[in-house]
């Protein structure tokens, strides 16, 4: 487990078993008093496009949403508006404002493939595409680290989201798995992440996690415990959509004699069957249970999207310039790394993983109708999903399931923010913690203008023309140029590149 290390003075200094490595200091800059000055606002709470609009933020707040005045009308004292004089002027003209996407299954990584990636690389890529905040669902770099990396971020340290801890506890005896909730409430871990254990296992972590306050994500996986007991102990999100059709299926699920649970080509095969297996009347019924228990569904389609088109997903545009050398290395098969699976992926699997879609988005659309909370994660890093890009793609397949591109904004705004238990997060209004993204486009329009790079829009006499992209980032009032944090990536890539040709 890697550890890290702060110095007093407040300078960053970071230890890691793995050997030392250096840091630019955080790019972010809060300012006392900032103007966003003329914008069209999403508000995240469900309601239309209003605008333009001033928005003015103070310290880490939104103080003030007001009709947009002319800039002409303080020419004589620039960086005046509303009653006051600013440090900064955004000129949002013909931008929209929206909160800052709240991504609730984003795993912090800072090696694939056994090589390491500058810390920053991730951080980075979230930022630019207008990600404020992240639940860390499993602390993969171990829980002591991402605690203190959360730290580092909420002081602006480094440029990174806001980082919710969540921490793995697994056990095979109840005394040992309540030992290990105690311990994560003691380091700063802010709820806990769940995958397969024993029924009094199960109990054990649910009443332990309540006594302490800690809220349970579940990645159910196939196990004894399904979506409707998992409901009933309580847990705050299940992931994916391990355990519910599981919990409408009429007997046990209809595997093949040679089906391995630990074989991930096995797994993922017939993962995109289970759909078609369960039963609608008990889905139905599966999800009343969830409701009635106020559980959150993450669905996160994007990560499995591989699974119904493995050559889109293998040939992705953004890999040419964002992708390190070490994601790419970890993407290809191999029984050793989690989520490279596809060795022999064949036309009946992507068909039936379409199918398979088809039937899983309807009953999170209908889950959404029936007042669930429904949020956007990734779960990027596997299956070549690469971390900011993919949390898009999974905004972007929420509308392919059906959902507005206004209630698909609330899911990656309000509702993770509901989620996560931030009553001040997810929504431009005063009072609000100033968690922003101004982009370069209309996303209710055209949601690929929230990715990064943009994306290209044809000219009347030019060609083609690239449009789009997160232009800044606001978390807790510290303002990203977004372009920057982009070619900082870029740079790293480059690097990484040709450091791997020249061994």
């Amino acid at each position: 487990m890697r550890s890290l290390v702060l110095a007093l003075s407040g300078a960053l200094a970071v230890v890691c078993s793995a050997g030392a490595q250096s840091y630019a200091p955080s790019s972010g800059v809060r300012y006392h008093r900032l103007l966003i000055h003329n914008a069209l606002v999403i508000d995240g709470a469900g309601n239309p496009t209003r605008g333009p609009m001033d928005i003015v933020v103070e310290g880490n707040r939104i103080t003030g949403v007001y009709a947009a005045r002319p800039m002409a009308e303080t020419a004589a004292s620039p960086g005046t508006l509303q009653g006051g004089k600013f440090d900064r002027v955004i000129d949002a003209t013909g931008m929209y404002v929206m909160p800052g996407i709240i991504d609730v299954h984003s795993h912090i990584q800072f090696d694939r493939a056994g090589i390491d990636m500058p810390h920053d690389y991730e951080f980075k890529l979230l930022l630019a595409h207008g990600i404020t905040t992240i639940r860390d669902p499993g602390s993969m770099q171990g829980p002591d680290t991402i605690v203190a990396y959360a730290k580092l971020s909420d002081e602006n340290k480094i440029a990174a989201p806001t980082i919710i801890p969540f921490v793995v506890v697994q056990s095979e005896y109840p005394d040992s798995v309540r030992a290990q909730i105690r311990h994560v409430k003691e380091i700063g871990g802010k709820g806990l992440k769940v995958f397969i254990n024993r029924p009094d296992v199960w109990d054990a972590i649910s009443d332990e996690a309540h006594k302490l306050g800690l809220p349970i994500a579940t990645d159910m996986k196939i196990q004894e415990t399904d979506a409707i007991r998992a409901s009933q102990l309580g847990v705050a999100s299940i992931e994916h959509w391990y355990g519910i059709p599981d919990a409408a299926t009429p007997g046990p699920q209809d595997f093949p004699d040679y089906y391995n649970y630990d074989n991930e080509a096995d797994r993922f095969r017939w993962g995109g069957d289970i759909w078609r297996q369960a039963d609608p009347a008990r889905l139905s019924a599966v999800l009343d249970t969830m409701l009635a228990h106020h559980v959150t569904w993450d669905p996160t389609f994007a990560i499995y999207e591989a699974n119904r088109d493995l050559a889109k997903a293998q040939n992705e545009p953004w890999f040419r310039d964002y992708a390190l050398p070490a994601m790419m290395k970890f993407y290809q098969p191999s029984p050793h790394a989690h989520g490279s699976y596809q060795a022999d992926w064949t036309t009946a699997d992507e068909v039936t993983w379409r199918n398979n879609y088809r039937i899983w988005m309807h009953w999170v659309r209908e889950y959404a109708a029936r007042g669930g909370n429904v949020t956007v994660g990734s779960d990027a890093g596997f299956i070549w999903a690469l971390y900011g890009f993919t949390t898009i793609r999974e905004m972007e397949m929420q509308q392919e399931a059906g959902f507005h591109p206004i209630e698909v904004i609330q899911h990656a705004t309000s509702n993770g923010a509901k989620l996560l238990g931030l009553p001040h997060t997810g929504v431009v209004r005063p009072g609000f913690d100033a968690d922003l993204a101004i982009v370069d486009g209309n996303p209710l329009h055209n949601m690929k203008v929230l990715y990064a790079p943009g994306t290209a829009i044809a000219g009347a006499t030019s060609g083609a023309a690239q449009h789009g992209g997160v232009r800044y980032t606001i978390k807790q009032g510290i303002v990203f140029d977004d372009r920057q944090l982009l070619a900082d990536v870029r740079e790293m890539v480059r690097k990484a590149r040709a450091n791997t040709k020249g061994e």
